[in-house]
């Protein structure tokens, strides 16, 4: 006789016993029955079981399986009860069971978790009737009306609100409030306040509405008492506290967040450190350990850092090893900015595998892997380096993907890629496209990045923009010594419709100068890469205050330009425009005193003007560069009609050298020379003036040839200016906008007519001074990214200057940008 089997004892059990006992009286009978076989009820659910008689057979497993197909239910219709704001529509949109589905246990729990997991509910019960109807009992979870930050100060309402992820007219859950609280303690952590607290409070209000309240106690800043290395022999520990990102407390740091302790920026230290030391010849450098022990006041932490710095390495032999033949390995190595026997750098192994990496993406082979193993020679203090190239098969581009424009079009940004739909995949050109893009100053940040096709052999190249705002509405105010003041004010738009379309329509107006002109300029004429556009201006310069005369011009000009490669660009131009010079009614004439050097010039003439300007950018970035050069050459010829004859030539380069990313040299020199033809003089307001912002520390006009007499300026034929600037690190957060350049500009201006500087004897003119003297002035450059727009403020020490120079120490310009 066989014997019945015992059942298992049940091992899965429903843990929280309230929620069994509301899960169990939604059950009927059968499927009470059908859950307690299955193991799905614990001892609560149990509790509300009939009760079993004495001696009758529990069920084994394979009998409660035949139970469960005994005892499913069918529903007939579906009820839901406690919704309030919710459409009964939605709550059964999200349940997984229809009417006419036949259901037990399992599926009720499913039923369940699926609710709960929509996070619109507090508490969700489901009970089938002996009808077959199922009823759906859920509880709400409330809705925010408003949230409520008490005790902050150091943070704000509106960063807070960045942070938290309740929103008012959202629903509230305990989950979200708990994820909450946490990202505030973090946000105030990383602000230097470790020992804030946050406490949630929940206002219970009518029409199941909830007021949250973060009750805050920010506690004090955490600073650095101090900052100590301990085995550090070859640099200082100054040396090293200036690698750092944390800082020291110091009175001075009132607007910086670096002295305050936080542990995420320590970690970066360390690569800070490391990186500082492997730069250096410092292979195996490693921090051994770092400890933050914090005062007894809580007010700031003391922190030590434990080095070892080992000895100091050179390259050993460095070789290239590549699988595949089309990329030649010897020619692969000349690529390298290593040389055996250098002072091992670990940035020239990142420049490495970035140099190597363009080389076979300008081949073709989109995605390639460039690992550089190293082997040390402790005996010689070398480490060799071998560099593995593992690379794809030839890759060609899918699709191009332009994302995050909402407001420029497609086709302004796919113009300016350098790469099409079909086309051979190539890093350099995709670099250059990305370097396009960035010069047009649509866009805050522009990411361009591949990805693998639809075939081993595709690309997909992503390009990511971030929208700026590309109107401008400037305003530009000057100061000099002698109290001259001038106002701009202009609205351009850089992006017309999002057309990539150039408006430009300025007014000026002060002291010196009044200009009203209007600028049009579509970059892409005729659907093809040139750049067309018109003027159209009419201005004023008010010069009484420097030379004695008033210059008024009307006119109008086209202009034309194309690219003749990846980096040169070609502009040519016409204009027709009338000049007019005027006088005092008693400057000249028998009984004038007025300088006959100007009053030879008064008059209305036609200017009839062809031109063409020559630019090469060799820059590594439009944007900020950091090594690179740019110059132009830009020549005018006047005499196409009209009434004046000249040859103007001006020249200019600028080259740029980053001695780190915050150290940055800016050379810039620039020359000009006006001749005329035909018996033709050049007329005062065709010559060169410079000051103010084309050289810092003399005001508009404020050097060169004058008269003495009247001490008009008179301008110059020739010029030549040199600028240096530094650009140097702030200590200031970069939140704050502010970048800081040392500058000296020196340079001179002259040579007049003989007709002006030589009297009818033959002599010179006593009265006129053009003896090429030359200029310098250094100074402090500030921009400040300000909430308004940009601001600069130039302060300029005048080095060297002749007595009838006109000077000014400051000089400042802001724009404001919609």
């Amino acid at each position: 006789m066989m014997s019945r089997r015992q059942p298992p004892m049940v091992s899965r059990m429903i843990q929280n016993d309230a929620s069994a006992l509301r899960f169990a009286r939604t059950l009927s009978p059968s499927l009470l029955a059908l859950a307690m076989a299955a193991g799905l009820a614990g001892p609560a659910l149990a509790q509300t079981a009939p009760a079993i008689q004495p001696g009758e057979p529990i069920a084994a497993p394979a009998e409660a399986q035949e139970a469960a197909q005994a005892q499913r239910a069918t529903i007939n219709r579906i009820l839901v009860r406690g919704n309030q704001r919710i459409d009964q529509t939605t709550v059964l949109s999200y349940l997984p069971i229809q009417p006419g589905d036949t259901i037990d246990a399992a599926v009720l729990d499913v039923a369940v978790r699926t609710l709960v997991r929509t996070q619109l509910f507090a508490d969700v019960q489901l009970g089938v009737q002996p009808n077959g109807d199922l009823i759906v009992e859920i509880v709400e979870n409330p809705i925010i009306n408003q949230v409520v930050f008490e005790g902050n100060s150091a943070i704000g309402d509106d960063k807070l609100n960045e942070e938290v992820t309740l929103k008012p007219r959202g629903i509230y859950t305990r989950a979200r409030i708990q994820e909450d609280v946490g990202k505030i303690v973090e946000l105030y952590r990383l602000s230097g306040r470790i020992a804030a607290t946050v406490t949630p409070k929940i206002v219970q209000l009518d029409q199941n509405r909830v007021d949250v309240v973060f009750e805050i106690t920010e506690g004090p800043e955490t600073g650095v008492r101090s900052i100590t290395f301990l085995g550090n022999s070859a640099f200082s520990d100054n040396d090293l506290r200036e690698v750092m990102v944390t800082k020291q407390s110091q009175w001075w740091r009132l607007f910086s967040s670096t002295d305050n302790y936080d542990p995420n920026r320590l970690d970066y230290d360390r690569e800070q450190l490391r990186k500082f030391y492997t730069n250096r010849g410092y292979y195996d450098f490693r921090v051994v350990s770092g400890i933050s022990e914090l005062s007894p006041d809580d007010s700031a932490f003391a922190i030590t850092f434990t080095v070892d710095e080992g000895d100091r390495y050179n390259f050993g032999e460095v070789t290239v090893v590549t699988e595949n033949d089309r990329l030649n390995a010897d020619f692969l190595r000349a690529l390298l900015p290593i040389r055996s026997g250098d002072l091992y750098e670990s940035d020239k192994i990142e420049s490495a595998v970035d140099a190597l990496t363009f080389a076979a993406g300008s081949a073709g082979y989109a995605f390639v892997e460039i690992d550089p193993e190293y082997t040390a020679n402790p005996e010689t203090d070398t480490v060799d380096v071998t560099f593995r190239v593992r690379e794809g098969q030839r890759v060609y581009v899918d699709r191009i993907n332009v994302v995050g424009n909402t407001r420029t079009l497609d086709n302004v940004i796919r113009r300016e890629m350098m790469l099409s739909e079909g086309d051979a995949f190539n890093r350099t050109l995709l670099e250059r496209s990305r370097n396009n893009l960035r010069g047009l100053g649509f866009f805050k940040d522009v990411t361009v990045e591949e990805a693998r096709g639809s075939a081993p052999d595709r690309s997909v190249v992503n390009v990511t923009v971030t929208e700026q705002p590309t109107g401008e509405l400037s305003v530009g105010a000057g100061f000099s010594s002698v109290d001259s003041f001038v106002l701009n004010l202009g609205i351009t738009e850089r992006n017309f419709r999002g057309r990539g379309q150039n408006v430009v329509a300025r007014l000026e107006w002060g002291s010196l100068r009044q200009q009203i002109d209007f600028r049009f300029t579509e970059p892409k004429f005729l659907g093809r890469d040139l750049r067309a556009g018109f003027d159209a201006f009419h201005s004023r310069y008010d010069l009484s205050e420097y030379s004695s005369y008033d210059y008024r011009s009307t006119g109008g000009g086209v202009r034309l330009s194309y690219p003749l490669n990846g980096f040169t660009l070609l502009s040519t131009r016409y204009f027709l425009k009338s000049d007019e010079i005027i006088v005092p009614s008693n400057y000249c004439g028998t009984n004038g005193s007025g300088s006959t050097a100007l009053c030879d010039q008064v008059g209305s003439f036609i200017n009839s003007s062809a031109g063409y300007t020559l630019l090469v950018d060799r820059r590594n970035d439009p944007v900020r560069p950091t090594r690179g050069w740019t110059g132009s050459l830009r020549q005018d010829f006047a005499g196409i009609g009209g009434d004046v004859n000249y040859i103007k030539t001006e020249a200019d380069i600028s080259a740029y050298w980053g001695i780190s990313p915050a150290w940055v040299v800016t050379a810039t020199a620039s020359t000009g020379y006006v001749s005329g033809w035909g018996g033709d003089p050049i007329r005062i307001n065709d010559r060169f003036f410079k000051g103010g912002n084309s050289f810092r520390g003399f005001e508009t006009a404020g050097m060169g040839p004058r008269d003495l007499t009247t001490t008009d300026a008179l301008g110059g034929n020739f010029y030549v200016i040199g600028s240096l600037e530094l650009t140097v690190p702030n200590y200031l957060p970069e939140e704050y906008g502010i970048r800081t350049s040392l500058f000296t500009d020196v340079g001179t201006l002259g040579v007049l007519d003989d007709r002006y500087t030589v009297t009818s004897t033959g002599l010179p003119d006593s009265s006129i001074i053009d003896d090429l003297a030359l200029r310098a002035s250094a100074g402090v450059s500030i921009h400040w990214r300000s909430p308004m727009g940009p601001i600069r403020f130039d302060i300029s020490k005048v080095l060297g200057q002749e007595d009838y120079d006109k000077t000014e120490s400051f000089r400042f310009s802001t724009s404001t940008q919609f």
